[in-house]
């Protein structure tokens, strides 16, 4: 991951969180479903992608301003940040 090419947002990442569990924290709440998976760089959380129906990590970046998600999918290893729309690979 080039720095020159990559948002201040995912620059400053220097660990990425990953899931503890394969869940969206939100949609088993209320019995929803999701399609993938991604777990927030600042708070950990881990929400349903913007595929999903309730498109939870989006809502969660919305309300907190949190910017950077990992993919918690498994094999997958990229960030995206919300305020830049930028996308790295790790």
């Amino acid at each position: 991951m080039s720095n020159q090419e990559t948002c201040k947002h995912i620059s400053a990442i220097r660990q990425v969180k990953l899931s503890d569990g394969y869940v969206c924290e939100e949609c088993i709440k209320h019995n929803g479903e999701w399609v993938h998976l991604r777990t927030c760089q600042t708070c950990g959380v881990t929400l349903c992608c913007d595929d999903s129906p309730q498109k939870h990590m989006t809502k969660h970046y919305h309300a907190s301003q949190h910017p950077v998600v990992a993919s918690a999918e498994p094999g997958e290893r990229w960030l995206w940040c919300y305020a830049d729309e930028a996308f790295a690979e790790y």
